[in-house]
């Protein structure tokens, strides 16, 4: 070989692997690309992700969802993940929504004064891997109770696939209901004083939240996630909370303590509603009267989202340009049943511009165009949310339903799969492939 043709050789390898390198990176799986040095994170990210979910026009009749109508229109249904029902388009009649049971409600009397300031002791930290928030923070609020599993043992059952981007609230509380002697419960709409009251009555507290990664990690952009709230004072008017991702203290990891990271009320009331103030309170079965007291008449689903409704109408007026508040009014309406308002309000958050990992974590605007017939923008979503990250179940379910409704049983079945395959315990998508089989 001449040398002219060794050195011609040499550079187009040379260029080949520069060429090839960014995409070798991005095919590393993310919990291992997690491990590299920051700037190779940064080239293994898949960065050309559109930084907002993919918008549309305003509506021009979204302000009229801030009317709050005092005769409720609608049974409320939750759906805090997709209904288990087989779709409409797989069996050839809507059997039309079904509410989840909610425990009977307590009446309650004055509320009962509670300490200024509290604190939960003998909580194990865990520190979350690659991708494990929902594991790790039920493990560790397990600990409570003296039942000390692994971020692993959850996991098995929460998120069988390690790439799962998602463990919802109902997840969790399936978890704890069927696989250990406690109980559990998820309500929308908290506020600071029912998390309070939980805490003085020694009932441990996990936040959906959203979180703007500090530090060294700012460059990851939004994130959701999962907090275990510890302690609460009202004179310095904060939470302290344990922090699967960035730990139990503010200071570095070498000076660390086990009081928790600060949350004040103030960043409560920011993050929080970017998941609809959703909690989970965790409890031993003995506890049912003090917790059904506590959360009062929000036991009952359909005064929750009433609730819901007037304490996000108020707020979307005041601040008409917060997505989140839109988000948020879309999911009320869809546990309502008025899916044609829930797309009108995902239509304005979507206009007003929404984080591209929020379909990561809540579903409703794929059920709301489901129900209304948008199967377009379903697709354009799931599509979007899929794009370099095929990791969820949940995208790959609603692909398939709305495939399904417009005549590509083919397609619809091979997403189908995709959603069962990726999280065999998951419902829905078993029972549309069987819809869609028979």
């Amino acid at each position: 070989m001449s040398k002219r043709k060794l050195a011609f050789l040499l550079i187009f390898g040379t260029l080949a692997a520069l060429l090839t390198f960014p995409a070798l990176l991005k095919a590393i799986p993310p919990r291992y690309a997690a491990r590299l040095p920051e700037p190779l994170r940064q080239i293994s990210a898949p960065r050309d992700t559109v930084p907002i979910l993919p918008t549309v026009e305003r509506p021009l009749n979204a302000n009229e969802l801030l009317q709050f109508a005092e005769e409720p229109g609608a049974t409320a249904v939750a759906i805090a993940r997709p209904p288990t029902l087989t779709p409409p388009a797989l069996t050839g009649g809507d059997p039309g929504p079904t509410a989840m049971p909610s425990p009977t409600p307590i009446p309650t009397n004055t509320p009962i004064p509670i300490p200024s300031a509290v604190r939960l002791d003998g909580i194990q930290h865990r520190f979350q891997e690659w991708n494990n928030c929902g594991p790790a923070t039920l493990a560790m609020t397990l600990s409570y109770f003296d039942l000390n599993l692994t971020q692993s043992q959850t996991a098995s059952i929460l998120k069988p696939n390690p790439e799962d981007r998602n463990v919802s609230p109902v997840e969790m509380v399936a978890y704890v209901t069927s696989e250990t002697p406690f109980s559990a419960i998820t309500r929308a709409n908290g506020n600071l004083d029912t998390v309070r009251r939980l805490l003085a009555n020694n009932v441990p507290v996990i936040l959906e939240i959203g979180i703007d990664p500090p530090g060294e990690f700012r460059w990851l952009g939004w994130y959701g996630h999962y907090l275990l709230v510890v302690a609460y004072d009202d004179a310095l008017q904060q939470f302290w909370v344990y922090d699967s991702w960035f730990g139990t203290s503010e200071v570095p990891l070498e000076n660390a303590t086990s009081e928790g990271r600060i949350l004040t009320y103030e960043e409560v009331e920011i993050y929080w509603p970017h998941f609809n103030r959703n909690y989970i309170a965790v409890y031993r079965p003995e506890q049912i009267g003090a917790v059904a007291g506590i959360i009062g008449a929000e036991m009952d689903d359909a005064i929750m989202w009433q609730n819901a409704l007037r304490t996000v109408q108020a707020e979307t007026a005041v601040s008409p340009d917060n997505a989140f508040f839109w988000f948020n009014l879309g999911t009320i309406y869809n546990a309502l049943g008025q899916f044609e308002d829930a797309a009108t309000a995902y239509d304005q958050a979507r206009a007003i511009g929404l984080p591209w990992r929020m379909l990561w974590y809540q579903f409703g605007p794929y059920e709301a165009y489901y129900q209304v017939g948008r199967y377009e923008d379903v697709i354009l979503l799931a599509d979007t949310t899929l794009k370099d990250r095929p990791y969820f179940e949940e995208s790959f379910y609603y692909k398939g339903l709305a495939l399904a409704a417009l005549g590509d049983t083919k397609s619809a079945r091979d997403n189908l799969e995709k959603s069962a395959k990726f999280n065999p315990n998951y419902k829905p998508a078993a029972i549309a492939l069987a819809g869609i089989n028979n």
